[in-house]
C-alpha cells in the first residue's frame, strides 16, 4: 500500500508541478511510452534465465501486500516451537515423529495455520527435527548445515531484487535511446518551421525524462521492497536455528525459546513477560 502512495506523491511531486506552468499534452508521446517499456521489458528478459524470470514475477505481487512477519506472528511461532520442545522433553522425541511426517493433521501444527501456509519455513523445521529425531548430528554439524541451508535460501529470495534493481539501472539508458532516436528524427526535419521543430525536440526529450522518472521513480523502489520483504522472511528462519540449536545444546524450552525472541527485530520482538503470559493461557487450554 505504502508502494501507491509513494507512486502518488512522485506524479504529484513530477508530473503535478510541470502541468502548472506547461502542458501536459507535450508529455505525450505514446510512441516513446511503447519503446521504453519494451526495451524494458526486453532487456528483463534478455538478462535473465527462466528461473530468475519466474521467481521475480513469482515476488511483484507481494509488493502490494502487507507483511505477514508481525509480533503475532512470532509470538504464534514462539508458542509453536515451546509446545514441541516441550512434548519432546516430556516424553522422548519420537514422540513428535507422527508430528513431522504430518504437519496438517499434527494436534500441535494446526494450531497455527499461518505458519503452516509458509511451506519453506515448515519444510525447514520438520526436516530439522526430523534429523534430531532419527540422526546421531550433533549440535555443531546441525549449526554449520542450517548455516548453508539459511545461505542459499538468502540467496534465492535475494534474486528478484537483483534482477529488479538491474532492471531499474538500464531503465535511464532506454530513455536515452528513445530521446537519440527522437533527435535523429528531428535532424531529418530540419527544413521545417520552428515551431514544429521545438514540438519534437520536445518529444524527444520526453524520452530522457521518463527513463529516469521510471527508474528511479517506480522501478527502483520495487526492488527496495522486494529487498525488505526478503529480510522479512528470512527472520523466521532464524528464530527456528536458535532455539532448536539451544534445545540441543541441553537448555530448557523456556530457554531455548528466549533464545529465539532475542534474534528478532525490536519492532516485531514480543516482551518476555508477554511471551510468557501468552504460553501460560495456550497451555491452560
Amino acid at each position: 500500500m505504502l508502494l501507491l502512495v509513494g507512486y502518488v506523491i512522485i506524479l504529484a511531486a513530477s508530473v503535478g508541478t510541470y502541468a502548472v506552468h506547461g502542458s501536459l499534452a507535450a508529455l505525450w508521446v505514446p510512441l516513446e511510452y511503447l519503446a521504453i517499456f519494451g526495451l524494458m521489458i526486453g532487456g528483463f528478459v534478455a538478462g535473465n534465465g527462466t528461473k530468475a524470470v519466474k521467481a521475480t514475477l513469482a515476488a511483484l505481487p507481494s509488493v502490494l501486500k502487507g507483511s505477514p512477519y508481525n509480533k503475532a506472528y512470532y509470538v504464534d511461532i514462539l508458542a509453536m516451537l515451546f509446545e514441541i520442545l516441550a512434548k519432546v522433553r516430556k516424553e522422548g522425541l519420537m514422540s513428535i515423529e507422527n508430528d513431522i511426517e504430518n504437519p496438517e493433521a499434527s494436534p500441535i501444527f494446526s494450531k497455527y495455520p499461518n505458519f503452516l501456509h509458509d511451506h519453506h519455513a515448515v519444510e525447514f523445521l520438520t526436516d530439522y527435527l526430523r534429523m534430531m529425531v532419527g540422526g546421531n548430528l550433533n549440535a555443531f554439524e546441525i549449526e554449520n548445515l542450517m548455516d548453508i541451508e539459511l545461505e542459499t535460501h538468502h540467496h534465492e529470495a535475494h534474486v528478484p531484487t537483483h534482477v529488479v534493481s538491474k532492471t531499474a539501472d538500464g531503465v535511464p539508458a532506454f530513455g536515452i535511446v528513445v530521446a537519440v532516436m527522437g533527435v535523429v528524427n528531428v535532424m531529418g526535419s530540419v527544413g521545417q518551421p520552428p515551431a514544429v521543430l521545438g514540438k519534437m525536440i520536445g518529444g524527444a526529450l520526453v524520452g530522457t525524462f521518463l527513463g529516469i522518472l521510471l527508474s528511479y521513480g517506480f522501478v527502483a523502489p520495487i526492488a527496495s521492497q522486494l529487498e525488505q520483504k526478503s529480510e522479512e522472511a528470512g527472520k523466521v528462519y532464524q528464530c527456528m536455528k536458535v532455539v532448536l540449536l539451544a534445545s540441543m545444546n541441553g537448555y530448557a524450552p523456556q530457554v531455548a525459546v528466549e533464545f529465539g525472541r532475542k534474534v528478532l527485530y525490536s519492532t516485531d520482538r514480543p516482551q518476555f513477560k508477554e511471551l510468557e503470559e501468552e504460553i501460560k493461557n495456550r497451555k491452560s487450554k
